[in-house]
């Protein structure tokens, strides 16, 4: 694989950016989602969870959709981490159904059945025929996404994440064609969600951001964008992942401590729209690539695990990404004033390491209940996720990974 590190290329000027039509930021702006709706077509599908399904602001969307004179249908049985014989079932119930529109209502899961459903209804077959990237033959049903959480960041993404029972793993189905066509982000929806629900939400957010902003710099070819969803970092997405960054800094901790902070809550409604965004074009990696097993064998939540692993992530990587580490410890309020590059690196680490620890999540894989005998196929099914293994800023093989997931197992936390 060439890189611009190895090429000896500093691409300064190259970027992707590949973004939803419409993006409405703001508390009670989902209220604009039935006007954006009514602009497309008559009949809307709303995939949402039982949770939400259940709750007066499901019946509130509704009402102002019908009052747009849009028929809606509402499929309410969206399951968490979204098994595929859930989205086989939705698809299904639709069977003779007209649907112009679909809006995914709710976390990562009821944004991604949308986006599923979306492709299955336009494409037909089943979500395995669209696993891996541009494997989606064409433009989508639209779907827009208005989230009530802070973390996936989904709502943005070119990405689907599907739990497929069959192989065992979470696995990706990546393609611009799935980008919603409107993001609809309105804080206010977030206000309820307890303190766990934040802390794995904000720290998947997190990661999004760092593994976005430290990912492999490509040698930037004129085909780079149209072999690779996710082209690595770029000039587009850095200073968006910067002020993510920096947003989560300042009102992660904040939310997770005091849910009522209406402020806290919007800076991280926006920390989760930026980081949806340089996930979908620049991409992750090898946090989000371990914690796929790790989720399967463990049944932790998905945000949960990338922030466990992100401070042993950033280790592995650290001779890689000296100069970014600098810059995202001044994002989180670090004086790096007259420090070498590695000890501005090193600040940076752990400052990192401060926000984890500061919503209380798990240290160590022991702690998710890993046992020292999984983590050899911890390491290997980690090699399957190879969008997100090959845009990590060093080259990974099984002994690399298997260091890494060592060290997360041990607690190593030693900067090397």
């Amino acid at each position: 694989m060439s890189c611009a590190h190895e090429a000896g290329i500093r691409p300064t000027t190259f970027g992707v950016l590949r973004l939803p039509r419409t993006v409405v930021v703001g508390a009670s702006q989902r209220f604009a989602v039935a006007g954006i709706a009514a602009e497309i077509g008559s009949n809307v599908l709303v995939c949402t969870d039982p949770r939400v399904a259940a709750s007066e602001e499901l019946q509130e969307l509704v009402r102002t959709l019908e009052g747009q004179n849009l028929t809606v249908r509402v499929f309410g049985e969206t399951e968490a981490e979204l098994p595929v014989p859930g989205i086989i079932a939705c698809v299904e119930e639709l069977k003779g159904q007209d649907i112009d529109v679909i809006i995914g209502f709710g976390g990562g899961s009821c944004m991604d059945m949308a986006k599923v459903v979306s492709v299955l209804l336009t494409h037909g077959g089943v979500p395995s025929d669209y696993y891996g990237e541009f494997k989606v033959p064409g433009p989508v049903k639209p779907v827009i996404a208005l989230p009530t959480t802070a973390g996936t960041g989904s709502e943005a993404t070119a990405i689907a994440v599907v739990s497929d029972p069959g192989l065992g793993m979470k696995m990706g189905i990546s393609s611009p064609h799935i980008i919603p066509f409107a993001s609809v982000c309105d804080p206010e929806l977030t206000y309820s969600c307890p303190p766990s629900l934040t802390a794995a939400t904000g720290a998947d957010t997190f990661v999004h951001l760092i593994e976005s902003f430290t990912a492999i710099t490509r040698n930037p070819t004129p085909t780079l964008a149209s072999e690779r969803v996710f082209v690595g970092r770029n000039v587009l997405t850095n200073s968006l992942a910067l002020d993510g960054i920096r947003l989560v800094g300042r009102s992660l901790a904040t939310a997770y401590k005091d849910p009522d902070n209406v402020e806290a809550r919007g800076d991280m409604m926006l920390a989760a729209l930026y980081g949806g965004i340089v996930l979908s074009n620049a991409g992750t990696a090898a946090a989000h690539a371990i914690q796929y097993p790790v989720g399967a064998l463990t049944h932790t939540p998905h945000g949960v695990g990338v922030g466990l692993l992100l401070p042993y992530v950033v280790r592995h990587n650290f001779s890689a990404i000296i100069p970014q580490l600098g810059q995202i410890a001044e994002a989180l309020g670090r004086d790096i004033k007259g420090m070498d590059a590695r000890d501005a690196a090193v600040a940076g680490v752990e400052a990192i390491d401060e926000v984890i620890a500061a919503i209380e999540l798990p240290s160590t894989l022991a702690e998710l209940g890993v046992k020292e005998n999984d983590l050899a196929r911890i390491a290997e099914l980690s090699l399957n996720s190879k969008r997100l293994i090959d845009n990590n800023p060093l080259p990974l093989n099984l002994a690399a990974v298997g260091s890494i997931v060592q060290a997360a197992f041990a607690g190593d936390r030693t900067i090397r």
